[in-house]
This record gives structure tokens, sequence and C-alpha cells, in this order.
């Protein structure tokens, strides 16, 4: 009787749903915010369309060097932790062979399976410090090259959600009318965004949904009092 291969299926791209979270959820909101605001305060369409667009300009660029910098920082500090392990297994090399010991034995490997993986894993000091910066820090290694990518992914990412609440204002030429577009393509955006999002890191498509738009919902909320006091 044939076998048949077993196959197992995987999400690898957390990293960049995660940055797309972070650009699309706040270019939806922020934007939005503004717009509405102003919507009660000037009749120009043309003024909210250009506060909008320099928002969505000036969010996306500082969005980017945020992700940009927290990406570099997670580098810098696996690097600094890595060569501080290196030097602890040159300095103490007998603690941090009790350290792994202790690991592998919290794991449920018997006393002298421990010693032998202990032994081996001492012989390649690079192995020796990798299994003590994953399974003793819990630090994996990041992507050096992730920093630009990263900053590319959440600034696109916010352009995109921002346009979304603005494209109204754009096409349209009486505010109010634009408003209400706004209002509603937002929260369809909104939920779509939440199903995408769930439907790839493996939530429930409607529960993620759901959430996004009430979390989303109540961040324009804030945003959108807050730019109608100042406006106002």
């Amino acid at each position: 009787m044939a076998k048949t291969a077993h196959s197992e299926t995987h999400f690898l791209a957390s990293e960049v749903v995660r940055d797309v979270v972070i650009g699309m959820s706040d270019g939806l909101t922020v934007p939005f915010a503004l717009a509405a605001g102003l919507t009660g305060a000037t009749a120009s369409g043309g003024i909210i369309v250009t506060a909008g667009l320099a928002e969505i300009a000036a969010g996306a660029v500082a969005m980017g060097l945020g992700g940009y910098l927290a990406a570099r920082t997670d580098v810098e500090h696996y690097r600094a932790e890595y060569r501080r392990e290196l030097r602890e297994t040159e300095e103490t090399p007998d603690e941090e062979r009790r350290e792994v010991r202790l690991i592998l034995t919290e794991q449920g490997l018997d006393d002298h399976l421990a010693d032998t993986v202990v032994e081996a894993l001492s012989r390649d000091r690079h192995r020796w410090v990798d299994f003590m910066m994953r399974f003793e820090l819990g630090l994996e290694k990041p992507d050096a090259a992730r920093a630009p990518a990263s900053a590319l992914t959440i600034g696109a990412s916010y352009i995109i959600g921002g346009l979304i609440p603005l494209s109204p204002y754009i096409l349209t030429p009486d505010i109010h009318t634009a408003l209400d577009a706004s209002i509603v393509l937002t929260l369809i955006a909104l939920a779509l965004f939440g199903g995408v999002k769930g439907w790839l890191t493996g939530a429930q498509a409607l529960r993620s949904s759901l959430q996004t738009v009430v979390i989303g919902s109540a961040a324009a909320a804030v945003a959108f009092l807050i730019a109608r006091a100042v406006s106002g």
C-alpha cells in the first residue's frame, strides 16, 4: 500500500503581517479622523485633501522610520546578547554547561542523555551559544536585512490605508457626502483587513474582522474627537 507523503503547512510570514497590520491600521484611522475632524471646521474639500495627503506622507515616513529603528534594535540586541553568551562560554564554561544540562532535563531528558548532549554541544562553541540564545534567552536570530523591508512595508501599508478614507474627499465635491462615504469605506476596509489578517494567521476570520472593526473604530473615534476639538 502506497504511503501518502506527509506535508505540513505553517505560516512563515508573521513579521510581514505584523508590519502590514501596524501600517494599515494606523493608515485607516488617523487620516480618517483628521479628515472627519476638519469636515466640521471648513467648507473646503481642497483643504481637507491637502491636509490629509500631507498627514499620509508624514505618517508613512514616521511609521516607516519607526519600523526600521525597531528592526535594527532587535538585531543590535541579539548581537549584544550573543557576544555576552560567547564570552561566558569562554570565561565560565562549567556554569554554562550546567545551564544547558538544566534546560535539557527540564525538557524531559534523563541525566545520562542530557550529559551526552551537553558534551556534544560544548565541542562547537557557536552551536553552544546558538542553543543558549534560543533556549535560555528565548531569542531567535533576526534577519539583518529586514529593517529596510520593514520600513517599506509599514510605510506603503500606511499610504494604502490612508488613501481609503481620504478618497471620497478627492472624488466628491460635497464634503458632508464625502464624510458619510469615508465612514462606510473605512468600516468596510477595517472588516476586510481584519478578516484577511485572521485568515493569514490561522485565527477565526469573522472574529478577527469584528475585533479589527471595534478597535479601529474606537481608535478613529478618539482621534476624530481630538481633531474636532483642535480644529474647532
